[in-house]
């Protein structure tokens, strides 16, 4: 190289190295840009075809009602699947979000394929669970997988599995904005992590993108009145808030009791969706309908066009804490906005507001409640139901928030910050050292 020439790359470097100094936060974009599209084109991909297989095995169970007897079949065997080969990661998103707190081994890729199977086969034979756990678990796997051929450190692992989370449940719900936020607040209550905003934001984006690449289409929902704001219509929104946050509450401590019990009475894991199984076979034959079980998305759109009744919701509620106390795979999300959306549309026979809004603020407030992710749950209303209703289901999410108390679905939720004083003892603790 000419003297000329090693001149003009070293003062290019020097260049470079004053313009990074000056500006630090531009190859952590750069670097974090990168990461995000590898992962977000990944776990995109991976959630289109866990939905076209979701869509498939709906279909055929519904053309084939009589497949829901093999359900106690299907849940033996899977549990075998799990107690032989998935015991490390059978914590799920437990596990992801311990591994936030404190990274410690990877991630095994097998919990993607396993929890695939095990709530396609939980959806396929009539079990009563949603998507977001199979989604998230699926996309924080896939996502750790690149920890080590990126050489990330532990504080870069924290954000690469904050991202993870972000991605798989923007791109399964085709909520990227929600779905962002969500990864940062669910792993800590009352606390949002800032410095990976960015990667959160990024990889939901793409991941979404990605889902869309492959013509997977997304639910719709229509609230095809908003009142306007006024004293009468947030003081019901209070109210509603509030019958929300206690039901998100008691879903939360009844799947735990629940769970608890049946690992307590039996001893042997793959025996206890047998049980379950049995439970909501026969639960099924004896009300002559499916209306209760998988992910009953015709029913949540059926409470956006007329009232529902009040029986839908506690009924949804307990057909889910029986598949999934019992150990069937699958996520509790999706079953949360049917409890809320029919809960919400019930309502309106006692409040004074349109029933399709009630079930759009039920629809992500119970959610909110059971999960402690306020903000995200707001984010999702606006991408669902659009930005004119956003000050109710604003309403909505955060009394539910604060009605349902240190509860949540997920145990490994850190308590950053109490969300009154009245509980600021369980600062710093895991909602499973509260209960």
């Amino acid at each position: 190289m000419s003297t000329s020439k090693r001149t003009l790359s070293q003062k290019t470097g020097i260049k470079l190295r004053s313009f990074f100094r000056k500006f630090p936060g531009v190859p952590y974009i750069f670097k974090w840009l990168l990461i995000s599209l590898i992962i977000g084109l990944c776990i995109g991909t991976a959630s289109a075809l866990f939905l076209k297989s979701l869509n498939w095995v709906t279909e055929f169970r519904e053309s084939h009602k009589w497949i829901i007897a093999l359900l106690p079949v299907s849940g033996f065997f899977s549990g075998l699947l799990y107690h032989y080969f998935g015991k490390n990661v059978e914590a799920g998103n437990n596990l992801l979000i311990d591994n936030i707190h404190n990274p410690d081994k990877i991630i095994p890729f097998r919990m993607a394929p396993l929890v695939y199977l095990g709530t396609i086969a939980t959806h396929f034979f009539g079990g009563s669970a949603g998507r977001e756990g199979t989604a998230i678990q699926m996309a924080g796997s896939i996502a750790d997988q690149f920890s080590k051929p990126l050489k990330l450190n532990s504080e870069d692992r924290k954000i690469l599995l904050i991202a993870a989370i972000s991605a798989g449940f923007g791109s399964v719900f085709g909520t990227p904005l929600a779905g962002a936020v969500f990864g940062l607040e669910v792993f800590l209550i009352g606390r949002i992590r800032y410095n990976a905003i960015f990667p959160a934001f990024a990889a939901a984006i793409l991941a979404d993108w990605a889902t869309n690449i492959w013509n997977v289409e997304h639910t719709h929902y229509h609230i095809s009145i908003v009142p306007k704001i006024e004293l009468l219509p947030i003081v019901y929104s209070i109210i509603a808030g509030i019958a929300f946050g206690i039901c998100a509450a008691t879903f939360s401590k009844t799947i735990h009791w629940a769970s608890a019990l049946f690992k307590t009475k039996i001893k042997y894991a793959p025996l206890r969706p047998v049980l379950g199984g049995f439970i909501v076979a026969l639960a099924v034959l004896a009300l002559g309908t499916t209306r209760y079980i998988g992910l009953g998305i015709p029913v949540i759109l059926e409470s956006f066009e007329q009232q529902a009744p009040l029986s839908d919701f506690a009924l949804k509620m307990a057909f889910t804490i029986v598949t999934l106390s019992a150990g069937f795979k699958g996520g509790e999300v999706t079953p949360l906005f049917f409890i809320g959306a029919t809960l919400g549309s019930a309502l309106s026979f006692f409040l004074p507001l349109p029933f399709s809004l009630l079930a759009g603020m039920g629809f992500v407030a119970v959610f909110a409640g059971a999960t402690n992710t306020p903000l995200a749950c707001m984010l999702m209303g606006i991408e669902l139901f659009g930005v004119e209703c956003g000050i109710y289901v604003a309403i909505a999410c955060v009394v539910s928030y604060l009605l349902s108390g240190h509860n949540s679905i997920y145990t490994r939720q850190r308590i950053g910050e109490a969300k009154h004083q009245r509980l600021r003892h369980h600062s710093n603790k895991s909602v499973d050292e509260i209960e």
